[in-house]
């Protein structure tokens, strides 16, 4: 147990390739200003961000759209993963120089963005230039048919936010067997359980992955040096959306950017990971994967060890103002970010202009 604040640095700042910014088309629950700003204060430096919105991210004009939106209006990098289906293959090799991932959901989302048939997934694999790997939203049996899709065609496959203790052995298995497979994990879902769902109001505790049980929880924990990266899932809803939540209709997510270091950083205090891992996690191994350098003037900085201190959910910089992790007590944060030599978050505040990059 860490019992002494101690400033620790991460070379380059945290990255989070999986994020839900919600412009254009649904900006009243976040948009790239306020969702930067969150990222900013969470200890990011760049973020990837989702194709699924009402308008997805699914053909060149839509993702230009988006760089044009970005682009003078965030506070720390933003580059943007490209959804995959039958229909936008014809136009991966129009993007591929401007896009950091192929996503594609094997479950359903927002958007028409679902790919079902085994004969599609496999076109869409087959299409995908190796230059980027393809993310996978896949829940169930669709967990394991991507990583035989992997098998059989040699793409790169990240697996996300996977909660299960049975996909973390198909994990394990798959990197024994030596495919070209890694995987993330959410804080929410190494933190909270089913049980604490079903004590939350208003569908707080609804997201995808669902949150599952204890074991599973645990399985996450005892495999942790398995687990290639942490990635938020940040994806706010406004509170009066959460309130209307009824089962099977939505709107499933929850906030994470500005609670997943603090969170980790609880974790390595109580001895559940080395604070190596957690920069190997959120730094190291996702700009690795994604293939995304930084420089040495790049960094956050860290206190662990710090006093406890409660996460407050009215003092988010999400416009959603809203977390699962409301009243959780916390003893880590996030101190300061540089951005190329240029200090943009000066002991938890933000300071100085939007100056991110459109990756």
């Amino acid at each position: 147990m860490q019992t002494m604040a101690e400033r620790i640095v991460i070379p380059g700042g945290a990255l989070d390739p999986h994020v839900h910014f919600r412009q254009p088309g649904a900006t009243h629950k976040e948009d790239f200003t306020t969702g930067t700003r969150a990222a900013l204060v969470g200890g990011y430096t760049a973020v990837f961000d989702m194709p699924n919105n009402p308008i997805p991210t699914m053909t060149p004009a839509a993702l230009d759209e988006k760089r044009r939106l970005a682009h003078g209006n965030i506070y720390i990098d933003v580059g943007f993963n490209y959804g995959g289906t039958l229909e936008s293959s014809q136009t991966f090799q129009l993007v591929i120089d401007r896009v950091r991932a192929l996503k594609v959901y094997m479950n359903p989302t927002t958007g028409n963005l679902l790919v079902e048939s085994d004969k599609e997934l496999e076109t869409i694999f087959s299409m995908w230039p190796k230059k980027h790997p393809i993310m996978v939203h896949a829940e169930g049996p669709t967990f394991e048919r991507a990583i035989n899709m992997a098998r059989k065609t040699g793409q790169r496959l990240h697996l996300c936010h996977m909660s299960l203790a049975s996909e973390m052995q198909m994990i394990i298995d798959a990197k024994e067997e030596g495919l070209p497979v890694t995987a993330e994990v959410s804080a929410h879902n190494l933190f909270l359980t089913e049980d604490d769902a079903k004590h939350m109001p208003h569908g707080m505790g609804m997201v995808k992955h669902p949150l599952a049980t204890e074991k599973d929880r645990q399985a996450l924990w005892d495999n942790i040096d398995a687990i290639d990266i942490i990635a938020s899932d940040h994806a706010p809803h406004t509170k009066e959306e959460k309130d209307k939540f009824e089962e099977g209709k939505g709107p499933y997510g929850v906030t994470g950017l500005e609670t997943t270091l603090p969170l980790m950083l609880t974790a390595v205090n109580a001895g559940w990971l080395s604070m190596e891992k957690l920069v190997d996690m959120i730094s190291t191994k996702p700009r690795e994967i994604f293939r995304l350098k930084s420089d040495s003037q790049t960094y956050t900085e860290v206190i662990l060890g710090d006093r406890p201190h409660v996460i407050d959910a009215k003092d988010l910089e999400t416009r959603a103002k809203q977390t699962p992790f409301d009243g959780y007590m916390v003893t880590g944060r996030v101190a300061n970010v540089d951005l190329r030599g240029v200090r943009i978050l000066r002991e938890g505040e933000i300071v100085g202009l939007p100056q991110g990059r459109v990756l």
